[in-house]
C-alpha cells in the first residue's frame, strides 16, 4: 500500500470525526443523553487515533541508521497498536461505564430531537469517511472478502480505518436506537441500553484490531501468494536449482526481508553464482515488489542420510 492512499483515507476520517466529535457533545449537552456522550467521546477517541497513525507515517519515514539498519518502518505497526488500547480504554470502557451508570440510574432526555438531528448528521459524515476508505482499499483487497484483507493486509492503516469507521456507523445507529426507544417509550433506560451496546461493539473491534497489530508488530512472513512467487522465481535450472529453506519477514509495511539458502548447480566459478544470485534477487523483485532487503546463502545440495 502506497502511504499516500492510507493518508487520503486517515485525512479523511480525521475531519468527518473532529467534527462529528464537536456535534455530539453539543447534543450531548442539551439532551442529557449517555449515548450520545458516549458516542462523543468515541468520536475523540477515533479523531486522536488517526493522529496517531498520521504520526507512525511520519515516523516511519525516518532513514535507517546505525541503531535501527533496517529503518522505521514498524513505527507504523506500533502506532496502529496504540490505536488499538486507546479504542478499547477510551471507547469500550468509557461506554460500557456510562451505560450501566445510566441503566442503574436513568435520567429524562431533554430535546431529543436535538439528539436526533445530530446523528443523523454524523451518520452522513461517517459513510463520506467509510466509503473513502472502501474506495483506497479496492486495489488492495483484490478479490478477498474483506475479512481476508483486514486479516492478512501488511499495511495496517486502512484496515484500521475500516474496521473504525464500520464501529462508528454502527455506534451511531445502536445510539440512534438507544434515544428512539427512549422517545417512543418513556423510558430513559433504552439510553443507557444504546451506550451499553456501543461500549460491547468498540470492544470487539478494539480486541481485533490488538490482536492484528500485535502480529504484524512481532512479526509477519508473505502471504501465501507472495511466499509461492518468491519460491518461483528463486530457481532458475540454471545457476540454482534448488532452494534448500527459506524465511521471510516483513519489517515494515512496504519492505519485506528474504532470507534463503539456496542450492547452485555444482561445477560453477564463483563470477558464475554471483551473477546467478543477482539474477535471482531481480527476478524476486520483479515479482514481489515489497521484496526490497533479500539474503541468499548459495550452498551444494546434500541428500538426507537415510535413517537407520
Amino acid at each position: 500500500m502506497s502511504a499516500g492512499g492510507g493518508k487520503k483515507a486517515i485525512i479523511a476520517a480525521l475531519t468527518a470525526n473532529a467534527g462529528i466529535a464537536v456535534a455530539k457533545f453539543v447534543g450531548a449537552a442539551i439532551t442529557g443523553s449517555a449515548s450520545m456522550l458516549a458516542e462523543g467521546v468515541h468520536s475523540v477517541a477515533d479523531t486522536a487515533n488517526q493522529g496517531l497513525l498520521l504520526f507512525g507515517q511520519n515516523r516511519a519515514e525516518q532513514e535507517a541508521d546505525e541503531l535501527h539498519p533496517f529503518g522505521y518502518g514498524r513505527s507504523r505497526y506500533f502506532y496502529s497498536f496504540v490505536v488499538a488500547l486507546v479504542l478499547f480504554t477510551l471507547g469500550s470502557v468509557y461506554a460500557l461505564y456510562e451505560g450501566i451508570h445510566k441503566v442503574q440510574h436513568p435520567e429524562e432526555l431533554s430535546s431529543p430531537i436535538v439528539a436526533i438531528v445530530i446523528l443523523v448528521i454524523a451518520i452522513g459524515l461517517e459513510v463520506y469517511s467509510f466509503t473513502t476508505a472502501v474506495k483506497e482499499s479496492r486495489p488492495l483487497k483484490g478479490r478477498a472478502s474483506w475479512w481476508q484483507f483486514i486479516r492478512n493486509s501488511r499495511s495496517p492503516e486502512l484496515p484500521v480505518v475500516l474496521l473504525e469507521d464500520t464501529g462508528a456507523l454502527v455506534g451511531l445507529v445502536f445510539a440512534l436506537g438507544g434515544v428512539g426507544l427512549t422517545m417512543l417509550t418513556g423510558d430513559p433506560v433504552w439510553d443507557g441500553v444504546g451506550t451499553l451496546a456501543i461500549g460491547a461493539l468498540l470492544g470487539v473491534i478494539a480486541i481485533i484490531l490488538i490482536i492484528e497489530m500485535h502480529s504484524l508488530l512481532i512479526g509477519e512472513g508473505a502471504t501465501a501468494a507472495e511466499d509461492l512467487a518468491i519460491r518461483e522465481n528463486l530457481v532458475d535450472g540454471t545457476t540454482i536449482d534448488r532452494l534448500i529453506h527459506i524465511k521471510t519477514q516483513y519489517i515494515g509495511p512496504e519492505e519485506l526481508l528474504v532470507a534463503a539458502k539456496v542450492a547452485v548447480t555444482p561445477g560453477l566459478d564463483i563470477a558464475q553464482i554471483a551473477a546467478g544470485i543477482d539474477e535471482a534477487e531481480a527476478r524476486v523483485r520483479a515479482a514481489v515488489p515489497t521484496a526490497r532487503v533479500i539474503y541468499l546463502e548459495p550452498d551444494l545440495y546434500r541428500e538426507p542420510a537415510a535413517k537407520a
